[in-house]
């Protein structure tokens, strides 16, 4: 078994589908990665997936398969940049992940924070989703991550930094725009785009909020960035709940709105990896305390 076996059975396992995770994350042939998946299943010695009218479906010995396999994989990578890092010993790197957007608001808190090491680090910066956030954490790719606390990952730890509110995002000339706050029960009926699996705490926060009101709101459109979402919101003319810190990307056409009552939160967290060893890294964990709000 090669770790290519791992990576691929992971991404269709993802991705849903043999197509999608050839095109979109593999860039390889999809009878290739059909013949690569048998030769994995042959290996395991039973069937890890199962073909449906919805696409590939982890089989049980699938389902317990992928969390080894992820774990192995984040091993293998951790490995790998341990021994990058030590054959290049300059200056350390202290390498800082955001969700999409959210470097707007803590970037400069962050190198604030840092501001006495600055000189002896180079700080790298980068922003992905939340799931892949959690992966370079473990696979010791970052050292920080203002990301949503992601499960399934053993060796992560978390800090709370903020809770953010969610608001009503709609077009600009949305009959709800003229409202300075909106009652939720008047989103049934509209087009409604929530996120998707990728986004999954903020999905799970907004199902919850529309449970507890009482509503059945089927979404008609799944995305999980905010360039998405402000696209499909203007071009559909559809509505959306997202956190607050969404607002910082509002384009002309499309407006934000409060919720009435206690709008449902989403935390955002500070992911760090447990096994991380970083002088930096628990001086910057030692000063978390200023960063919050």
């Amino acid at each position: 078994m090669e770790l290519r076996h791992l990576r691929y059975f992971i991404a269709v396992a993802e991705e849903g589908s043999l197509t999608l995770a050839a095109e979109k994350r593999l860039h390889t042939a999809q009878p290739s990665l059909s013949r690569q998946i048998r030769d994995l299943e042959y290996e395991v010695g039973v069937p890890l997936m199962s073909r449906s009218v919805h696409g590939i479906e982890l089989t049980a010995a699938g389902k317990a398969f992928l969390e080894h396999a992820r774990l192995a994989l984040a091993q293998t990578e951790a490995a790998v940049e341990a021994a990058r890092r030590a054959a290049k010993p300059l200056k350390p790197i202290f390498a800082v992940g955001f969700l999409s957007g959210q470097e707007v608001n803590w970037l400069a808190e962050t190198t604030r924070v840092l501001a006495s090491e600055l000189r002896n680090i180079s700080m790298t910066i980068s922003s992905e989703h939340s799931p892949d956030l959690a992966q370079l954490l473990a696979t010791g790719k970052l050292d920080i991550a203002f990301m949503r606390a992601e499960p399934d990952w053993p060796d992560l730890s978390y800090i709370t930094v903020t809770s953010e509110k969610f608001v009503v995002i709609m077009p600009s000339d949305h009959r709800l725009a003229a409202c300075e706050s909106v009652d939720v029960r008047e989103l049934a009926g509209e087009l409604f785009i929530s996120g998707s699996d990728i986004a999954g705490p903020m999905r799970r926060a907004i199902e919850k909020y529309l449970a507890d009101n009482n509503l059945e709101i089927e979404a008609a459109h799944r995305v999980h960035n905010l360039t998405m979402a402000m696209s499909l919101i203007a071009s559909t003319r559809g509505v959306a709940l997202l956190p607050a810190y969404a607002e910082n990307f509002l384009p002309w056409s499309v407006t934000s709105r409060p919720l009435k009552g206690e709008a449902p939160t989403i935390d955002l967290v500070i992911g760090y990896n447990r096994t991380n060893t970083s002088p930096t890294l628990a001086l910057f964990l030692s000063r978390a305390d200023q960063l919050k709000k």
